[in-house]
């Protein structure tokens, strides 16, 4: 039997025996009076730039709905230290790499569950984390309490956590980015609303401080700035490995491949050639790009893990600026996109975190996720796969074509902010409604509301941006 099978029978035997535990009257259930204490499982702790962002205004929103004196809310992170100074006034709890126990002990804990993972029901990235998700949810759901999926996305499972997913998270509401993702939970007999992402409501730092940041590595203040965000799409999934494990242990194998703990990238000579392939072909089109306009280019690592390729284009560019996720917070990276001008990225949320600045942006992608956005965005001609054998020449192209026709494109970007600000408050009745449902006495706002009591206070470029393209 695989790691990845084993993990998931494991945590299928915890929430089968939460239901007997449950059955035979233990656990905590919520009472007039009470705070309501909910736990946030995703994939903090790691700097990846998007994870936290998103689930930074997944906190501010639900806070504001539930009221800060009724609620008490926890989030999970892989390594406190990396969120530190992150989501303020939240309790934060350490998630440990073999985490089926946390899981048991920690969800029981609290009156329900919100799951706050993008991609939340995929096998592309690792089954582990999906494994996990469905965890959460389904020892929440055994308990009968709250149990939520908030701006997940769903794409293709193996099988047996196929069926994982359709038996656990049967009694569970997820709230999905895009009707692709509600298609494919629907099969699974899984009950959906249509939502979005959260992160549109998040406020950098000041433009300034980009703008400095740009200004010491060199900007002249004048020539536009064009952010690159590329990855490695080729080293996915992670699965867990305990021969790899041990092989490296005792021969150093494998060290360029590990990931954390018994969890290992995919690896080997195909990926690595498919890998230099992609950045070769990024770097070509920005240089030659450069050579036909004038532009500032910089390489912008969104999770740790994107150092290596942020290092590999840069070098190939004669050592461009790089910014990285582990010497800037999530506050601090995103003014520096929202400084830019131009943009490519591989990165959903370094497209998602630029638009409310209407960077002119195009994607890369190795998934749904950025085809789902340049749908909605009605823009799927600037939309590329990592794995294209024209990459570079293609890519000139949309580079060329962001900075002619980068007006029309804001239009569509605009629209595009502003119509999810709204969906957003969607989202947030949805979540109001589930908890009136599972908690009929909680003590919400009474009274007429408005879709913005249902989003956090927003920010003056956001309230800007939907007086021009709100209607």
């Amino acid at each position: 039997m695989s790691m990845d099978l084993a993990l998931e029978a494991w945590v299928s035997a915890l929430v089968e025996l939460t239901k007997v535990r449950w059955m035979l009257g233990g656990g905590r259930r919520w009472q007039p009076g009470d705070k309501l204490k909910l736990l946030f499982t995703g994939y903090n702790g790691t700097r990846n730039t998007g994870a936290d962002v998103r689930v930074e205004e997944m906190l501010r929103q639900i806070r504001h709905i539930l009221g800060e004196e009724n609620s008490e809310l926890t989030v999970i992170s892989h390594n406190l230290e990396l969120t530190r100074g992150y989501f303020e006034g939240i309790r934060q709890v350490k998630l440990p790499d073999i985490f089926p126990p946390f899981l048991f002990s920690e969800v029981p804990k609290h009156d329900g569950v919100v799951a706050c993972e993008g991609s939340m029901f995929k096998s592309k990235f690792a089954n582990a984390l999906t494994t996990m998700m469905i965890g959460s949810l389904g020892i929440a759901s055994a308990e009968n309490k709250l149990s939520i999926g908030y701006g997940a996305e769903a794409g293709h499972m193996d099988s047996t956590l196929a069926k994982m997913c359709a038996r656990y998270c049967r009694d569970s509401l997820i709230i999905t980015r895009n009707e692709e993702s509600q298609s494919v939970l629907g099969k699974l007999g899984v009950s959906t609303e249509l939502g979005t992402d959260t992160a549109w409501t998040f406020e950098p730092l000041d433009l300034e401080y980009g703008r400095k940041t740009l200004r010491e590595a060199g900007w002249d203040e004048s020539t536009p700035v064009l952010a690159v965000c590329p990855i490695n799409p080729y080293w996915w999934p992670v699965k867990a490995s305990v021969a790899k494990l041990a092989v490296k242990t005792l021969t150093g194998a494998y060290g360029k491949s590990h990931y954390r703990s018994v969890y290992f990238h995919n690896s080997g000579p195909e990926v690595d050639a498919a890998y230099e392939r992609y950045l070769s072909a990024i770097a070509g089109a920005v240089d030659r790009f450069r050579q036909e306009h004038r532009v500032f280019p910089i390489m912008v690592a969104m999770e740790m893990l994107d150092r290596d390729a942020c290092a590999r284009v840069s070098d190939k560019l004669g050592a461009v600026p790089v910014f990285t996720s582990a010497d800037y917070d999530m506050y601090q990276l995103v003014s520096i996109l929202r400084a830019c001008h131009l943009m490519v990225s591989s990165r959903f949320h370094g497209i998602v975190t630029c638009m409310p600045s209407m960077v002119a942006s195009a994607g890369v992608t190795m998934d749904e996720r950025i085809r789902n956005l340049m749908h909605e965005r009605g823009q799927e001609d600037l939309l590329l796969t990592v794995d294209d054998p024209e990459l570079e020449e293609k890519l000139l192209v949309i580079l060329r074509r962001l900075q002619v026709e980068h007006e029309s494109i804001r239009e569509g970007i605009g629209r595009t902010v502003a119509r999810n600000l709204k969906v957003m408050a969607k989202m947030g009745v949805y979540f109001e409604e589930a908890v009136r449902k599972c908690y009929p006495d909680y003590p919400f706002r009474n009274g007429v509301k408005t879709w913005e009591d249902y989003i956090p206070p927003l920010s003056p470029t956001l309230r800007r941006l939907l007086e021009t393209y709100g209607s």
